[in-house]
């Protein structure tokens, strides 16, 4: 019997058998029936191997008896709350010895089977245990879920504390100087330097206040899904000197060298040069701000194959490593926990990433660590150069609504979320389905022969990652388009799309633009 630390995995049946030969003989019949097994030398081996991702567990009324017994029932009762293994017993007399019969009282999910027993009969339960091992995998999947969304709800309640006691505070930095500069302008005459260093000053609190509102609506309009992008084609060298152009007295207030890398040919992308700009800008304010005096910023700008890849880089405060992916959720102040002085609303990062996923592209942040500076990374879709590039070519790149029917299968459990999305498509001229589980979708896939699969992650039963998965192991899906939806928009997760066989992945709630823009590239 096996010593070794063979791997386990979710539906794998644990054998306690009397002789080798006798587990082995199960081990291969499980296997015809392409049930995973694995063969241990005790009780205490089983219950050194049981953890919360076995499928079920093979015994012989031998084992209630063995002196190895009590470890197997402690690691039993160290379950987790979801968890409750079934365990099949296989015995010889229905009126079990006081000893056998107390071990199986202990046990709370257990079926007793006739020993000697039919290869049917014994397969038929293994695979009834496992099927209720499933729904408990489910009921497991539920409780996570739902721990992640309440842990959401909580950070998400208290940075909105935070945000209205930033919100407050940062309205009064203008508000003071300005009422300051009334009180100043009824003293002094019309047009003496004190009034023309103070209208000066007003001015300039006055554009600080503007921005701050003009952040608050722009996330207002990203969220309800009302900001409607200009695109064009434009020269992402450009847009980033025009940032600098709205950032340059900030910078020169904090007296920091700007350094600008750029290649000497245009990196063209499609899209809205000023939210484009807005991007780099706010990008450039988060690195002044967080850059002491006499610091550096680089800004580069280079085409990596299809990609736009613009970073900015500086060498300051930096990020600690833990906040890396947070420093891009709303009201999120990374030095407020490193006790430094809050600056802005910690919208401006937020703000980032929702116009750059508008656009089709990603942004994400670096950092050796506190101190050490940090690097932004923004990524876009690249297009050819203006003079290649035939006016139809110009149009789809510029993601107007697609002229071509487009084949498309949506795939969620949520029936509303489907056919809402299903109904959007339609009504932009495509050819729809609409499944409401991935196994059924994966059957209609291969008579629909979709273009693009919408596809939720988190289904019951099989998940939009099995979804994917399968489809790309089809030679007739290698083309097919497929598009994650989900509630969870970390770097890790969309890491583990694309590791899956997803080429896009969109967060919840989706909005028209972003279904667009993905469609439109077909």
């Amino acid at each position: 019997m096996s010593t070794e630390r063979d791997p386990v995995d979710d539906e794998c049946v644990l054998i306690v058998a009397p002789t080798r030969r006798d587990g082995e003989i199960t081990r291969e019949l499980l296997a015809r029936a392409s049930i995973k097994s694995l063969v241990c030398s005790g009780p205490k081996d089983l219950a050194e191997r049981l953890d919360a991702r076995v499928g079920a567990l093979l015994l012989t009324d031998h084992a209630l008896v063995d002196g190895q017994i009590e470890a197997l029932l402690t690691a039993l009762g160290q379950q987790a709350e979801w968890s409750d293994v079934p365990v099949l017993v296989l015995s010889r007399d229905r009126d079990q010895s006081p000893p056998a019969a107390r071990v199986l009282d202990l046990m709370t999910n257990v079926t007793l089977l006739d020993r000697p027993t039919s290869t049917r009969a014994m397969v038929s339960a293994v695979q009834s245990a496992l099927r209720a091992r499933r729904r408990q995998y489910q009921i497991r999947d539920q409780i996570i879920e739902r721990m992640r969304a309440e842990q959401a709800l909580r950070d998400a309640d208290r940075r909105k504390d935070e945000f209205l006691a930033t919100l407050a505070h940062e309205l009064r930095n203008p508000l003071a100087p300005i009422r300051t500069g009334l009180q100043v302008l009824t003293r002094v005459r019309s047009g003496a330097p004190e009034a023309i260093r103070v209208l000066a000053m007003m001015e300039r609190q006055l554009e600080q206040l503007v921005k701050l509102i003009d952040d608050l609506l722009d996330v207002s309009r990203i969220a309800t899904g009302k900001v409607v992008l200009q695109r064009e084609r434009v020269d992402l060298g450009n847009v980033i000197d025009a940032a600098l152009e709205g950032t340059q007295p900030f910078v020169d207030a904090a007296q920091l060298e700007v350094r600008v890398e750029r290649p000497d040919q245009p990196v063209w992308v499609v899209g809205d040069a000023s939210r484009l700009a807005q991007v780099m800008s706010n990008l450039v304010h988060n690195a002044a701000k967080y850059t002491p005096k006499g610091g550096r910023i680089r800004i580069s700008l280079q085409r990596e194959g299809a990609e736009a890849v613009a970073k900015v880089v500086d060498n300051g405060a930096g990020i600690p490593h833990e906040m890396l992916e947070q420093v891009f959720e709303m009201f999120t102040q990374i030095w407020r926990v490193r006790e430094r002085a809050p600056e802005g609303l910690g919208i401006g990062l937020s703000l980032v990433r929702r116009l750059v996923d508008l656009h089709g592209g990603s942004v994400s942040a670096d950092s050796a660590g506190v101190g050490a500076g940090s690097t932004f990374t923004v990524r876009l879709p690249a297009v050819e150069s203006a003079a290649t590039v035939s006016p139809n070519e110009l149009e789809r790149n510029g993601h107007a609504l697609p002229r071509r029917r487009i084949r498309v299968l949506v795939v969620d459990d949520n029936v509303d979320a489907a056919d809402a999305l299903a109904i959007q498509l339609e009504m932009s001229g495509h050819q729809t389905r609409t499944e409401y589980s991935g196994a059924v979708a994966l059957q209609v896939a291969h008579e629909f022969q979709p273009e693009v699969v919408f596809c939720d992650i988190g289904m019951a039963g099989m998940d939009g990652h099995e979804v994917a998965a399968r489809l790309r192991a089809d030679r007739r899906h290698a083309s097919t388009v497929l598009v994650a939806l989900t509630g969870w928009g970390s770097e890790d997760d969309r890491r583990r799309t694309r590791s899956t066989g997803f080429d896009f992945h969109l967060v919840k709630p989706v909005s028209a633009e972003a279904v667009d823009e993905i469609l439109a590239r077909l």
